[in-house]
């Protein structure tokens, strides 16, 4: 048969069946050379979650037969991808034929460990993922970029979860020391996986969300933003975020002086007056007080505000993303008045400047530009 002692072992000795009892395998010796099986046996070879000597001599003989791979399957008791999985890596590189001795060789090749981690195995890749996390990118973006960056380089195509492993298994030292840093989570190790009506808030009416018009939901048309703040130290403190839904571009307001609703309204206006005209739509908020005043940020911009329901964060999902990646560059329970406007605009650069998943990795800095240039 052309196996080694153990295998024969193996095949003369039977198997446990499904009924708990020891059960002979019913192979024959074929003038090819290969195990034949029986069309009847539906389940041979030791059941586990690697194929077996016997699978794959049944495999060889039903592929000469002409059997169709789900046919094959449904007689092994396996899935049809398991089948055509095992026929296409296994296969003779040479002839391009199934066969079974060689076929168990290639697969024990590839089973092999330790073996070489991708991200080491590549040139340039490792460098590439380090760049990336010192720009702050996360494991996905950097796996997105990749491919758009080297879209015919199917060597630097690697998924997440490769990234992740370079990071939390593979990396001893290399990758592993600014996980820290790098990461938005900072952790150093894996996470196993296992409204009421109420009084209006302000003098002057809100316009509440649900009247808000269906394109802005849609994210159809440009020029609708997201605002809330960043609180610092016992809420003595804060930044502002005006984030526009459809490119995610972020823009950060720097409030020195307090965030009251003077500071307040005075810092928006200043921001989206830099801004063309369809760029400046709506912009949507919470029912914090300092924004009481915003009768006249909509006079001064010709823009319409609309509040939130009270307690529904998620109606303004991309402003709280957007502040959970704040809090990489302004962690909670820090004093937010010592940062200085051109760091601000720095933080929101570099974060403009991340590739986002939701834009096709592109990113919001690209995005914007585009809706600048066409107005």
């Amino acid at each position: 048969m052309g196996v080694d002692a153990r295998t024969g072992r193996l095949w003369r000795n039977g198997r446990m069946g499904r009924a708990g009892r020891w059960e002979p395998p019913r192979v024959e010796c074929a003038p090819a050379g290969y195990g034949r099986v029986m069309d009847d046996d539906v389940s041979t070879g030791p059941r586990g979650r690697f194929l077996g000597p016997v699978e794959r001599a049944g495999i060889a003989d039903w592929l000469d037969r002409g059997v169709s791979v789900r046919g094959i399957a449904r007689r092994l008791g396996r899935p049809a991808s398991t089948v055509c999985r095992e026929i296409r890596r296994n296969r003779n590189p040479v002839t391009g034929r199934y066969e079974p001795r060689l076929a168990g060789i290639l697969a024990a090749r590839r089973r092999r460990r330790p073996k070489t981690a991708r991200v080491h195995a590549t040139p340039g890749l490792l460098d590439y993922i380090r760049a990336g996390l010192e720009a702050r990118w996360s494991p996905e973006q950097i796996a997105g970029r990749l491919r758009a960056d080297f879209p015919d380089n199917d060597g630097m195509h690697v998924c997440t979860e490769t990234i992740y492993q370079a990071i939390y298994v593979q990396a001893r030292g290399e990758l592993r020391r600014d996980v820290a840093r790098a990461l938005r989570t900072g952790r150093a190790a894996r996470r196993p996986r296992a409204g009421d009506a109420r009084r209006p808030r302000f003098r002057e009416p809100m316009v509440m969300i649900s009247e808000r018009p269906p394109e802005v939901g849609d994210r159809a048309v440009p020029g609708h933003w997201e605002g809330d703040l960043i609180m610092g130290a016992s809420n003595r403190s804060a930044i502002g975020t005006l984030v526009e839904r459809s490119t995610r571009f972020t823009i950060l307001l720097h409030l020195p002086d307090g965030h009251d609703a003077e500071h307040v309204q005075r810092a928006v206006i200043d921001q989206m007056r830099r801004l063309p005209r369809h760029l400046r739509n709506s912009l949507t908020w919470d029912q914090g007080a300092e924004l009481a005043l915003h009768g006249r940020i909509r006079a001064a911009l010709d823009m319409q505000v609309y509040f939130c329901d009270p307690h529904s964060p998620w109606q303004r999902g991309t402003n709280e993303n957007t502040n959970g990646l704040l809090r990489q560059y302004f962690p909670k329970g820090t004093d937010l008045s010592g940062y200085s406007r051109a760091y601000l605009d720095a933080v929101a650069e570099e974060l403009n400047d991340r590739p986002r998943k939701t834009l096709g990795f592109r990113k919001p800095s690209e995005a914007i530009l585009d809706l600048i240039d066409t107005p």
